[in-house]
């Protein structure tokens, strides 16, 4: 994969991430979710172009992988692969930090 911007590896992670909703599909996908209709479904209201776009770059950068569960008509599942899985921590540690310095935040299921 070539990067735009830098070597650093913060900014390299951004280039892929660093936008309002892709952590969110990835939480999502972290969570269980693995069809469109559920991702359409979280709090957030994504926007289906957005969210197609978003899962189309995962699974170009190699987070996510897309398979074929239905042939006609073809409908796909996305799943975490082990590189979208190294995501976790990451989300974790947002998560902590979300709760220790915002009051309003709710508690999620475990990720």
């Amino acid at each position: 994969m070539k990067f735009k911007r830098s070597g650093c590896p913060i900014t390299n992670s951004l280039d892929i991430l660093g936008d309002k909703w892709t952590l969110l599909v990835v939480r999502d996908l972290a969570l269980g979710k693995k069809c469109y209709q559920e991702f359409m479904a979280s709090s957030e209201k994504i926007a289906s172009n957005i969210l197609a776009d978003r899962l189309k770059q995962l699974v170009a950068s190699g987070l996510v992988a897309r398979r074929a569960y239905q042939q006609n008509p073809v409908r796909y599942e996305y799943v975490l692969t082990e590189k979208g899985e190294g995501l976790r921590p990451v989300l974790r540690a947002l998560i902590v930090w979300g709760k220790a310095h915002f009051s309003i935040t709710k508690a999620i299921p475990t990720i």
